[in-house]
């Protein structure tokens, strides 16, 4: 699995002109699903989304959750985060789930969030979605379950 984190003060996404997810303070996730990822990538991404450290603490280090602010999580599912562009001019994405496969490992992902009692809004599976964002910092992480990068 694959995500673009970013930490944000806002955030939303539109399918149809219609908001299906909407935070304030907390994460906007873009989320890949790859061949051959499993639960284990879903506990791993899960995890790393609720307690990884990039908010602000009292003194202005990143030492901070968005489980310790009390923050959302925006998750969209976004399968181009497994797009190869290394060939060619048209990204190949022979690397990315089938749709049932990712579909069924992003809910389960959305699902483990909520668990542990962080609020997390989603766009909609494999709709063409519009998404706006407040970038706070800007903030942004890569993070992959197979520790690429």
């Amino acid at each position: 699995m694959r995500a673009v984190i970013q930490r944000v003060t806002q955030a939303q996404v539109e399918v149809d002109g219609e908001i299906t997810g909407q935070i304030d303070n907390g994460l906007l996730v873009f989320l890949s699903v790859g061949q051959g990822d499993t639960e284990a990538d879903v506990q791993f991404m899960a995890d790393k989304l609720i307690n990884l450290r990039i908010f602000s603490d009292e003194n202005d280090k990143m030492n901070l959750s968005v489980r310790d602010i009390g923050g959302s999580i925006l998750m969209i599912s976004q399968f181009t985060l497994h797009g190869d562009c290394r060939k060619g001019r048209r990204p190949g994405f022979d690397q990315a789930a089938d749709p049932d496969t990712a579909r069924r490992l992003y809910e389960l992902t959305v699902e483990l969030v909520c668990q542990q009692q962080v609020q997390c809004q989603t766009g909609v599976f494999a709709a063409h979605m519009h998404v706006s964002s407040l970038n706070d910092g800007p903030v942004t992480f890569l993070l992959d379950s197979t520790r690429l990068f």
